[in-house]
């Protein structure tokens, strides 16, 4: 690989062990008998390896401008998420130590290709366009039950150990043909970057093995009907992969060029089904209703376009929906068309959305929860000055109550909100994010609200803190110390110096510099 190609892509080979673990559905073969030692067992990784090896991808992914923290995506994917780790932990797949070391956390990326990942130290990738591609949320959670078996079987510290045999450069050779050819959507850009016997050499051994995948379908599966999902998830989404496998593939499924599929392990886990019996699958599989579901894919395919004539045709539609809203898929269609006209700042369409969304809304009080925040979120979107009378009523009843509320993605619409509102509502909405922060340390986007709300109300000290607080939960030591030292600065130089606050970021000074140590250390 030329010398500059290498300086110009090496802050991606921190992120090497990214493609270990792609959404992987190779053949699978019949079910060992319960009981036998799981294949991760024996590992030579060890747990606080892998936990850091994860954190160095994170840190690295968090900078990535692909990165995407969307409260309401954040909060339907942990819907399905937690009850699955619940699962895991009461079947025994997840051990408590495992459990407790590692992160389990899911980062989104703004991509429309269909694909999820899973990380060293259990850090998990999803991508946009994978929510927006399934029909149920039991498809989307046979997706997440099979990565994460992956994680705690400890598949990805096998590979990795065995991958540490192999030069450094050459492995890296490979992670840059798949970034590469997964940012151009295009197979030859991956060929070239991964030419070289080497290069080639070592392809099969970023892929799970076919134990591998067959351990990760028998746990995967297990811990998804234990959580209360449907287990036909897992054969409708192998029925998606495979209508896909047989197209051309275009660089929208990423994992089909390395993970074929097969009619045998499609008709594998067909038989696994009828083995629950017909009482054991509740009637509303899983936490998440159809409604909700179709809100946050719609949510997920509008999130991920970057052009504003795609955006402009969905708000469009808007203008040719006046039935009234029956089901889960008209609701998906309006919700998807009300948010494309809120990022156009369009307050015509808005009004229209908004107006066919509310004239009929959806019967279950998650869904209808999802519809206020987008209410209050699309008023957010358009100049305080665009909002009509009736606008600016909307919007002071949902920002209230989206200020007391106990779940992030009301507090946080709440607290951007509260800066319009004045300085009452900043004083509530501060107080409710100080709470939440020492709850949830490592909420970055909770801490940068935060930060806002204090510089606002002219506290540039706090705001500093909370602004390196939001490093530290990205991970990011050297840019939290910067803050830190730069808060210190700033309170000696109060007219009236809170020898409290000082002596807390004397203390954040002194920990964070241990951490830029370690770092340094990790990446030497």
């Amino acid at each position: 690989m030329p010398s500059k190609v290498i300086r110009r892509c090496w802050p991606l080979l921190v992120v090497a062990p990214l493609w270990l673990a792609p959404l992987a559905w190779s053949q699978s073969e019949p079910p060992p008998a319960r009981g036998l030692p799981a294949l991760g067992d024996g590992a030579e990784m060890s747990l606080s390896e892998e936990r850091r090896l994860g954190d160095q991808i994170a840190r690295t992914l968090y900078r990535n401008p692909d990165y995407l923290d969307d409260p309401v995506l954040h909060a339907y994917l942990q819907a399905i998420w937690q009850p699955l780790v619940q699962a895991a932990r009461r079947r025994g797949d997840l051990p408590a130590e495992l459990a407790e070391r590692f992160a389990w956390e899911i980062l989104l990326g703004r991509d429309r290709s269909v694909n999820a990942f899973a990380l060293p130290g259990g850090y998990l990738g999803v991508y946009l366009g994978l929510i927006a591609v399934v029909s149920t949320p039991d498809e989307l959670a046979s997706v997440l039950a099979h990565e994460l078996s992956h994680v705690s079987q400890r598949h990805i510290a096998r590979l990795i150990t065995r991958q540490n045999q192999q030069a450094p450069w050459v492995i890296g050779a490979m992670i840059l043909g798949a970034l590469a050819a997964n940012a151009a959507k295009n197979v030859d850009i991956a060929s070239a970057a991964m030419a070289g016997g080497q290069a080639l050499a070592i392809q099969s051994q970023l892929n799970f093995s076919r134990d591998m995948e067959r351990e990760a379908d028998r746990i995967g599966f297990g811990i998804l009907t234990e959580a209360g999902f449907d287990g036909m998830g897992f054969v409708t989404m192998f029925d998606k992969l495979q209508a896909a496998s047989r197209l051309n593939d275009d660089g929208a499924f990423p994992y089909l060029r390395s993970h074929p599929l097969t009619t045998e392990r499609m008709a594998d886990m067909s038989a696994r089904v009828p083995e629950l019996g017909t009482g054991q699958r509740p009637a509303q599989a899983g936490p998440v209703t159809p409604y909700h579901h179709a809100m946050m894919a719609a949510r997920a395919r509008v999130l991920s376009e970057t052009g504003a004539d795609r955006l402009r045709a969905q708000a469009a539609t808007l203008r040719q929906s006046q039935g009234p809203q029956q089901d889960a898929t008209t609701l998906g269609q309006r919700y998807a068309a009300t948010l494309a006209a809120a990022r156009l700042r369009d307050a015509a369409l808005l009004s229209e959305g908004l107006r066919q969304l509310l004239a009929a809304p959806p019967p279950d009080p998650v869904a209808r929860q999802a519809l206020d925040w987008l209410h209050l979120e699309a008023l957010l979107l358009l100049p305080a000055d665009a909002l009509s009378p009736a606008m600016r009523d909307d919007f002071i009843r949902l920002a209230s109550a989206a200020i007391a509320s106990d779940q992030r993605p009301g507090l946080l619409l709440g607290a951007q909100a509260a800066l319009r509102l004045g300085p009452d509502a900043q004083r509530q909405a501060t107080q409710r994010l100080q709470t939440w922060t020492a709850l949830h340390p490592r909420d970055a986007l909770a801490w940068q609200t935060l930060a806002g709300l204090h510089q606002a109300q002219q506290q540039p000290v706090r705001a500093a803190r909370a602004e390196a607080e939001a490093r530290l939960a990205h991970l990011d030591a050297p840019g939290a110390l910067d803050r830190l030292r730069a808060a210190q600065q700033l309170a000696r130089q109060q007219p009236q110096v809170d020898h409290i606050e000082l002596s807390i970021l004397d203390a954040r000074v002194r920990q964070t510099e241990a951490l830029v140590r370690e770092q340094a250390r990790e990446t030497r």
